[in-house]
């Protein structure tokens, strides 16, 4: 049993009121590359699914699993319900596979939810569909699977007849009372520490690691950069918070436990991570930001970091130009400074957000972990301890987090699907050979270059939209987070929100997707209000959306936030009615 959405937000319990929506790894553990405590291909012999909430529950699988349709790998059951409901996303996966679907490919079956208040089916009408398409054909694959395990007991005893070793299919002994209850221990309830051994990297561990490297400062005051609103908030995944010495200790009785990353952690005050070849700890201070390298050359390591930041573009005068184009920027501008953008690897940041689709942050981070160990280069390791550590300089660390550059396209030449997959990539993973064939074929890295030096956004997004896996929103990140493309806008349910609650009510026109021509309207909105660096505007209105930021906005851009979220709930719940 699986929830098709693993993550939302929702007051109540309309599924109008679902936002902000993440699905459950369900193609991945159908594929056999979600680890369930073992199980790991437990799921490559599912043949059906089954939609159980009716119209609604297959809007929601077609809504987050349509790439699934795409590819082959799943079709619409045969009856009526299913088809009706599949018939877009089928039309259109008939068209993408013209020769034909897969043959082992997985039935999505949609029955009728069998909630009363969906009345306009018998109760007896329901029944006879869950038994039809469900039941019947579940408990008959079931038989057949008896059948083959009994044929296969038969078969392997024959085999050791044959032997001669048949005696050794004797029954056990019977254990005795005595010895049964000696036997049996009653399995341990986790400790609450137990539960809360996150691994986590400490300050003065860090320390301790290159002690001949002193604390650089980039001599950046906050209204230009500040880390805390930049490198945590999904433009990279390749950074993890530091806590300090307070983490684990108690004050008044309570563990303090701030810090945790998330989207945006404006609380976190140092970072550490792999860049290229180096692994460096960032620093956030009241009045600047300083570095420390940690692995890697000295020579060029300031400058690397100051290209990565793009410091060469002044952030202030941006900030006043915005103010003026747009009141409600200017309020959010006077509580969140130094939010830039960052100059990327464009290979890193191209397979990164491949691995971004219909993911979360922390699976998003363990596959391009494993990604990086796998074909990357080995770069160090760094001390790590455990919620509940004392802390004590003298007791050990509890382990070590092995840090790895990200692979080259080089590296990845050997790369198959197969290998991709049973790291847990997935369905991405074919998107990631296809990529990384037509990227080479193209001329690499160069080819990414050429399209930095690029002065139409519009025309680098048509360009990398051509790649697997690359839509239109993955093309607009690579595009401004890797490749200077000042005017891209990614957009995203965030950017949905701010388009039409601050800009145009209209901009979406009673659509239910965003097709290409939406797609292009809202960033024309924030292109045109925002004539210099509007994706820099877009990204500082999309931090302001964060919830990790709720706490240093004021009370009236909350409150008109909360307000368009409670209207937009309603707009659909009244949608639903009509």
């Amino acid at each position: 049993l699986w929830d098709i959405v693993g993550e939302c937000k929702r007051e109540g319990s309309l599924d109008q009121s679902i936002e902000d929506e993440v699905p459950n790894p369900i193609r991945d553990f159908c594929e056999g590359s979600l680890d369930l405590g073992g199980l790991k291909n437990i799921g490559k012999s599912v043949k059906r699914i089954v939609v159980a909430n009716g119209t609604t529950g297959g809007a929601y699988f077609v809504k987050h699993f349509s790439e699934w349709f795409m590819d082959g790998k799943i079709l619409a059951g045969e009856d009526e319900l299913s088809q009706r409901v599949f018939k877009s996303i089928m039309n259109k996966a008939k068209k993408a596979n013209p020769d034909g679907f897969e043959n082992d490919a997985i039935k999505v079956i949609c029955v009728p939810s069998v909630s009363p208040a969906a009345a306009s089916l018998s109760y007896l009408q329901k029944r006879e569909a869950w038994e039809t398409y469900c039941y019947t054909p579940g408990l008959t694959d079931v038989e057949s699977w008896k059948k083959n395990q009994i044929l296969h007991h038969i078969n392997n005893t024959a085999k050791r007849r044959a032997k001669g070793d048949f005696d050794t299919l004797a029954t056990s002994p019977k254990k005795t009372k005595s010895a049964t209850k000696s036997t049996r221990q009653r399995s341990p309830s986790p400790s609450p520490s137990k539960v809360s051994n996150i691994p986590q990297i400490l300050s003065r561990d860090l320390a301790k690691l290159s002690p001949h490297n002193e604390w650089i400062d980039l001599k950046i005051p906050p209204h230009e950069l500040r880390p805390s609103t930049t490198l945590t908030t999904g433009q990279c995944f390749n950074w993890m918070v530091v806590k300090h010495d307070e983490f684990g200790k108690c004050v008044d009785g309570n563990e303090i436990l701030s810090q945790q990353s998330a989207w945006g952690t404006h609380d976190a005050k140092e970072w550490v991570g792999p860049l290229k070849n180096r692994v460096y700890s960032i620093r956030e201070t009241p009045t600047t930001t300083e570095f420390r390298l940690l692995h890697g050359p000295n020579d060029g390591a300031k400058e690397h970091l100051e290209q990565y930041f793009r410091l060469e573009t002044e952030l202030a005068p941006l900030y006043d130009d915005w103010s003026r184009a747009d009141a409600r920027l200017a309020k959010i501008a006077s509580c969140i400074p130094g939010v830039r953008i960052l100059r990327q690897d464009p290979v890193e940041c191209m397979f990164s957000f491949i691995c971004s689709s219909n993911n979360n942050i922390p699976r998003i981070t363990k596959m391009l972990s494993s990604f990086r160990e796998k074909y990357g280069i080995y770069l160090m390791d760094i001390p790590t301890r455990i919620n509940g550590d004392d802390g004590d300089d003298e007791s050990p660390c509890i382990g070590s987090m092995s840090l790895f550059s990200f692979p080259t396209l080089s590296s990845l030449a050997s790369a198959n699907e197969d290998e991709l997959r049973e790291m847990g990539l997935g369905y991405r993973a074919r998107y990631i050979v296809d990529t990384r064939d037509l990227l080479l074929k193209r001329g690499g890295e160069d080819h990414l270059m050429k399209l930095r030096s690029m002065q139409d956004s519009q025309a680098v997004q048509d360009e990398l939209v051509k790649f697997s896996g690359i839509g239109r929103k993955v093309a607009d990140c690579v595009a401004l987070f890797s490749l200077d493309q000042d005017d891209a806008i990614p957009v995203d349910v965030h950017v949905q929100h701010i388009a039409s609650r601050d800009y145009d009510p209209t901009v979406f026109d009673g659509a239910k997707s965003i097709t290409p021509t939406i797609y292009k309207r809202v960033g024309d909105l924030f292109r045109d209000r925002f004539q210099t660096y509007a994706g820099w505007a877009h990204s500082l209105l999309f931090v302001a959306e964060l919830p990790s930021f709720r706490a240093v906005l004021p009370p009236d851009l909350l409150n008109e936030m909360d307000e368009w979220r409670e209207y937009e709930k309603q707009k659909k719940a009244e949608a639903k009615k009509s």
